[in-house]
């Protein structure tokens, strides 16, 4: 038998309107109320109609989290912790990622809008700017990275790479190095521009003048074949900064195939601190960003921003650090070019 809010109300000895707070975890209700009502539900297995109420309220329950590629690690604990934050307060989470496809792009605003979602945290470079527009209009709340002005209905977070960049660039220094080189994420992705951008000028006011710089898909192979270029270059160098830790990995891979040892030869630094990059051998030094915790951040900024009378929107700023492990040693000269590298299998 299915029973109503009215019905478990009737049972609490409060109001309908009191149940539906508890529900939503609305935190201005008493705790022995909570207890009271809690009890009823279970007593009748109350489940909530969620159609019903989306069409009572004009909202769903729902709040939106698009991301570029689910199979990419470093969005797994972003989704955990907003996951974590949204249920907690009694909603939920419609996951959509765009895959860098123009077409499943618009797909993703698409759905996000058909679903009344109440907000959505933007986690990808690959949404253009003019979609928080088409959100906002619809009186959806938007958290972006992207680095675009806090208006109403809009808040940004940003990761502060600078100070994790500045920190790996005072290690691998201070370890000897003076020749590095760089591979950086893909051209046409912002995040990866800015990271780009802060690294090389780093690099530069402290000496190590990189080159090359090139770049790199977020994928292990691609960070394999970007080392080619490195490895022919005239003056090699002994270190290389990898726009994210699976570029890391594939350097590393492709560095050990050419008959070179890291860090022996040279070392590797990568950003992210994903999960699997303590497990890699070497463990990879690298730029932790605290992904779990951005998740968090992103879904209490959304929940802030919609509760607020003007709706104002702010921004809100997370620190990188780093994290030294065995991918990074003391510098021996001219190991690279002494070294000659033995065929690709």
């Amino acid at each position: 038998m299915t029973h109503t809010m009215n019905e478990v109300a009737k049972l609490a000895k409060v109001s309908s309107a009191t149940v539906s707070r508890v529900l939503s975890k609305s935190p201005y209700i008493s705790a022995k109320t909570v207890e009271r009502v809690m009890a009823a539900v279970e007593k009748l297995s109350y489940r909530r109609n969620v159609h019903a109420r989306r069409l009572a309220i004009g909202k769903s329950d729902l709040f939106g989290l698009v991301i570029s590629e689910i199979t990419n690690p470093f969005f797994s604990e972003i989704i955990r912790g907003f996951q974590a934050a949204a249920w907690d307060r009694g909603f939920d989470v419609l996951l959509l990622n765009t895959e860098y496809d123009e077409k499943r792009t618009e797909a993703v605003v698409q759905k996000l809008i058909e679903n009344s979602v109440r907000g959505v945290a933007i986690v990808t470079s690959s949404l253009e700017d003019s979609v928080i527009a088409t959100l906002t209009d619809k009186n959806i709340g938007v958290v972006t990275f992207n680095p675009v002005p806090v208006d109403r209905l809009v808040s940004t977070v940003t990761i502060d790479y600078k100070r994790g960049l500045t920190q790996a660039i005072e290690h691998v220094a201070s370890l000897g190095h003076r020749r590095a080189a760089v591979i950086a994420g893909p051209q046409t992705n912002r995040t990866a521009s800015i990271i780009k951008q802060a690294l090389v000028e780093g690099l530069r006011q402290r000496g190590l003048d990189p080159d090359p710089v090139t770049h790199s898909d977020y994928h292990v192979d691609a960070g394999a074949t970007a080392v080619q270029a490195i490895l022919s270059a005239k003056d090699a160098p002994t270190v290389i900064f990898c726009g994210s830790d699976l570029i890391a990995m594939g350097a590393i891979l492709a560095l050990e195939e050419a008959g070179m040892n890291v860090p022996s030869d040279v070392s590797i630094v990568g950003i992210d601190d994903i999960p699997f990059s303590f497990l890699i051998r070497p463990a990879l030094t690298t730029i932790r960003v605290p992904r779990e915790e951005l998740g968090k951040i992103s879904f209490a900024a959304l929940d802030k921003l919609l509760k607020l009378k003007r709706q104002r929107g702010a921004e809100y700023v997370v620190e990188t650090e780093l994290v030294i492990r065995k991918s990074a040693a003391q510098e021996r000269k001219f190991a690279l070019r002494q070294k000659a590298p033995r065929p690709a299998r």
